[in-house]
């Protein structure tokens, strides 16, 4: 596989976790971008195995964001702004990157049937097994892998335009 073929694949998973882990977009994007940089420098050293290059491109990308954090640390913030220094503000109803993300969520699950959202959220959030949910739906586990799959698929359908393209 090449480099640009593993970045297809792997940019809009990368953005997605690290803005899950607490990153914002802008930032998510930047380190994807440094990660995709110092894979390419090391494209000659790589094994063509997709599970390696996946895990660097975390491990990277992990490091990166550990980086900016200990860089953005060791700024002073001051509440005094100089003149010459001062910037127009967003306006205070600009929500986070965090809120529209959990906003847009909320909506996306409101969404789903409530058969499909009780076996998803079970699953993804209240980290069961598929034992455990069949057995406290009173379902069977096929069909408690049916119902996450539909979830997940609708989901998507619903989520699309978050998906990052490059």
């Amino acid at each position: 596989m090449t480099i640009e073929e593993h970045y297809a694949l792997l940019a809009p998973k990368l953005t997605n976790w690290l803005v899950a882990t607490g990153s914002t977009y802008a930032d998510a994007c930047d380190l994807v971008q440094n990660t995709f940089l110092k894979v390419w420098k090391m494209k000659d050293d790589l094994r063509d195995n997709d599970s390696a290059v996946s895990g660097l491109v975390f491990t990277i990308a992990r490091n990166l964001r550990k980086n900016l954090a200990r860089d953005n640390s060791k700024l002073t913030f001051t509440d005094e702004i100089p003149e010459e220094a001062a910037v127009s503000q967003p306006p205070e109803t600009t929500p986070s990157d965090a809120e529209y993300l959990r906003k847009r969520l909320s909506a996306a699950f409101a969404q789903l049937p409530p058969i499909l959202r009780e076996a998803y959220t079970l699953f993804q959030i209240g980290e069961r097994s598929i034992r455990e949910i069949a057995l406290e739906t009173g379902v069977s586990e096929s069909l408690v892998k049916v119902r996450i799959f539909r979830a997940k698929e609708k989901l998507k359908v619903i989520l699309a335009d978050l998906r990052v393209t490059f």
